[in-house]
């Protein structure tokens, strides 16, 4: 479904922990058609700081049916921007764009499915998690963060999957270290087939590198700034390996996909994590293999409540 711009009513405003915030929206149309690793771009009305929206990725999506579906968002506060909706109060409301993006695809037969989540980065994979055990697919998860304090939702993370490891890097909760000391082994636990992962670039290249070790599929939820949000602007393009067409010379190529559109979840595998690190051949596909820029959504000039209506959280 395409995206829409709406206005969204705010149902509720929660302080999760010491440093996390949520807000549930009233949003019919975004709730009823967003997708695990979609993002809604968001603004306060009527404030001054949030000239642009921010992204966030979808925490969570309840669907009453009706004017009552609403979505929750969850952030920290990193400027002005969050500042403000960290600030909104129940019925404040809230322009939306979305839902934007390509999210998670899910396997088509039953599978053993690993989340692995990094701090607020984890966000989206409850939303996905959630669609799993819809699905019927086993689920586990690994779940990390600097501190006790920056896990995501941990006691949530531990009802919904089959095997739950935590990770703190100053050994607070669970084990010392980052979930990529504790990846092989639980993939093995697991029996794994396929990985899903959000978080910090750094631990989703590595778990990438673990994955790809392993001959495991993994699908990768990038957090990157953006402006537009629907692939005008082209601030958040990331490099990708792809292979060149058959019949061409040479053995693949780059191609700059950007994360708004085309992601911002990606194949693990195609994914040029560091800058000095480049794919064989490079070249220029962009034009064969990206699609023009999309339309600004349509607005729909509903009010919130009536009828149809990340990357990481935005200063």
């Amino acid at each position: 479904m395409s995206a829409s711009l709406v206005m969204g009513e705010v149902l509720s405003r929660k302080k999760q922990g010491e440093d996390y915030y949520s807000l549930t929206v009233v949003a019919p149309a975004v709730a009823e058609s967003v997708a695990p690793g979609q993002f809604v771009n968001v603004r306060p009305v009527g404030r001054t700081a949030h000239i642009l929206r921010r992204p966030f990725s979808v925490y969570r999506v309840h669907k009453q049916g009706g004017w009552a579906s609403t979505f929750e968002i969850i952030f920290d506060i990193r400027g002005p921007g969050t500042e403000e909706l960290a600030a909104l109060d129940v019925h404040d409301k809230l322009d939306v764009m979305g839902p934007l993006g390509n999210g998670f695809r899910l396997p088509k037969k039953h599978s053993r499915c690993l989340l692995v989540g990094g701090g607020i980065g984890a966000a989206p994979l409850f939303f996905l998690a959630a669609r799993l055990r819809e699905a019927g697919h086993r689920i586990d998860v690994v779940l990390g963060a600097r501190t006790s304090e920056l896990l995501l939702n941990a006691m949530d993370a531990r009802r919904l999957a089959s095997i739950c490891r935590i990770t703190t890097e100053d050994g607070s909760a669970g084990d010392t270290g980052v979930v990529t000391d504790v990846l092989g082994p639980t993939i093995e636990r697991c029996g794994s087939e396929v990985v899903y992962t959000c978080g910090p670039h750094a631990m989703l290249e590595a778990v990438a590198g673990v994955c790809g070790a392993a001959k495991l599929p993994v699908q990768v939820a990038v957090e990157e700034l953006m402006a537009c949000g629907f692939g005008v602007c082209m601030s958040c393009v990331i490099p990708l390996r792809v292979r060149r067409k058959k019949g061409g010379s040479g053995s693949g190529g780059v191609l700059y996909a950007r994360s708004c559109t085309e992601g911002p979840v990606f194949d693990g595998s195609q994914v040029i994590w560091s800058d000095h690190i480049a794919a064989p051949d490079t070249i220029d596909l962009a034009s064969e293999l990206v699609p023009p820029p999309a339309a600004p959504p349509r607005a729909q000039h509903v009010p919130a409540g009536a009828g149809a209506e990340h990357s990481p959280p935005g200063n």
